[in-house]
């Protein structure tokens, strides 16, 4: 048992915390928002993306001070409760697991229809194999892997956005759209052709493809420098969400009137490349799709194993969780990680309308619960941190504590509304949620009775000693 090893490079880093705010989500379910709040979406997306930055400035306080393979788990541990972190823990483990079998299902769509003489099935054990090989060797071949499918997506989704942004000017040689323009954003019905509640009714749509924030704080404990890792993602969060969600939204929504019916058709993406004439478009975007599918695939065995990791590090999972190979590798984490993901695969299979969707139904809220936690963390670990060692506030939550419980008070007011949500399966989803989360932490509370509490927080040890760093390292850190 060697323990995790440092063995993500800057360049990595930097990569997983660019790509981790591009899920498939953002191209495959975009349509339905722009469907529901037209232009407004990007309102919708504006409001979750400031949701996303302030919770991410939260965690990087955290993490910067004491990066953990935890994150937020080990934070909610050491400032809430025991019970606080085993529960967050366990349900975003549940989380990640059942996206394994959402996106190894999306991702054998695309191939089987390339390569139909391959079952979907067939598809779908050979994408999760060979990333659970991946991942089984080192965290630098993960690292690799996501270097490459996250550098991908920034490319295609850069060069949309250039294309597209041509096009809306008219400057684009070749295109031959006649319906593009910024006058797409008020000439249908008008800015909000449904009115401004449907405002929040997009927020809904599209707060879950924001998901995978946060894995940059997670990888940031497996490498070189934690500290600077941390403050470099955090820092960086708001231009990534301005460019890659609100600017591609923008035009998509520019290049084609929100009420075209390509766009429910073909996918708000393939419909806008469509629209300019580009070849092949429907294929393009399946690459594109395919390698967002793979990344988030490869991040989530990823951030599953490690949060079973810290899990089982802290004595809130079995103790094998916590053992790793001489390369740094929780194996164990990482095996039950991928054997929940290929049974939840058999139950879309064999039952995708009882149990399968069960499983997606009630981890669909754990998004908006861990940010929920994450908020009220941050209000316990500032004093404890300022407390014990100051000099670790290398990031700051702006204007503290008042904007930590406004964030809180929307997280808590967008739950709410999924309560009235009955349209989009939004108050399907916070129930079966709530159901989850109720017997998480149940059996949490029942746990810490019977073991009694702990007098130290297991693991955070090896927590300080990867934050730790010398005065130098500390100002370079601030320099950074």
């Amino acid at each position: 048992m060697t323990g995790l090893q440092a063995g993500l490079k800057n360049r990595h880093l930097t990569m997983i915390a660019i790509g981790g705010v591009i899920g498939a989500g953002l191209f495959v379910g975009s349509s339905s928002g722009i469907a529901t709040a037209g232009p407004g979406i990007l309102l919708s997306y504006a409001l979750v993306g400031t949701l996303v930055v302030l919770v991410m400035r939260m965690l990087g306080e955290m993490s910067a001070a004491n990066p953990t393979s935890g994150s937020f788990s080990a934070h909610a541990d050491r400032a809430l409760g025991r019970w606080a972190g085993f529960s967050i823990g366990w349900l975003y483990w549940f989380f990640w697991v059942v996206v394994l079998a959402v996106e190894a299902t999306a991702g054998a769509t695309i191939l089987e229809g390339w390569i139909p003489a391959v079952p979907q099935w067939g598809w779908a054990l050979i994408v999760m194999l060979v990333l659970t090989a991946t991942n089984l060797v080192s965290v630098g071949s993960y690292g690799e892997f996501e270097f490459w499918f996250a550098g991908i997506k920034v490319v295609a989704i850069g060069a949309f956005i250039v294309v597209g942004a041509l096009a809306i000017f008219g400057v684009l040689p070749g295109a031959h759209s006649d319906k593009a323009g910024l006058g797409n954003l008020t000439d249908h019905g008008g800015f909000l052709p449904h009115g401004p509640g449907a405002i929040l009714t997009g927020v809904l749509l599209v707060v879950f493809s924001f998901m995978g924030s946060e894995i940059a704080t997670l990888a940031a404990g497996e490498s070189e420098n934690p500290q600077r890792a941390v403050t470099k993602s955090t820092n960086s969060i708001i231009w990534r969400i301005a460019v890659f969600y609100l600017g591609s939204i923008l035009v998509v929504v520019s290049l084609l009137p929100w009420n075209d019916p390509s766009i429910k058709a073909k996918g708000s993406y393939v419909a806008a490349l469509d629209s300019l004439g580009i070849a092949h478009a429907g294929q393009i975007m399946n690459v594109i799709v395919l390698t967002s599918v793979l990344s988030c695939l490869n991040s989530g065995l990823y951030t599953a194993s490690r949060m079973a990791f810290s899990l089982g590090e802290r004595g809130d999972a079995p103790k094998m969780f916590a053992q790793t190979t001489s390369r740094g590798v929780p194996r164990a984490a990482i095996l039950a990680s991928v054997i929940f993901g290929f049974v939840a695969v058999f139950f879309n299979y064999k039952f995708p309308d009882s149990v399968f969707l069960f499983l997606v139904n009630s981890s669909g809220a754990v998004a908006l619960f861990v940010w929920l936690v994450i908020c009220f963390s941050q209000l316990r670990m500032r004093k404890i941190i300022q407390r014990e060692a100051p000099e670790k506030l290398v990031v700051k939550m702006w204007l503290y504590p008042y904007l930590t419980w406004a964030t809180a008070a929307l997280i808590v007011f967008v739950l709410g509304y999924m309560l009235t949500d009955t349209e989009h399966d939004g108050r399907k989803t916070i129930l079966w949620s709530l159901l989850v989360a109720a017997i998480v932490l149940v059996i949490a509370f029942i746990k810490e009775s019977v073991t009694g509490d702990r007098t130290a927080v297991a693991g955070e040890s090896s927590g300080a000693s990867a934050g730790e760093s010398s005065a130098g390292e500390l100002d370079e850190v601030k320099a950074g």
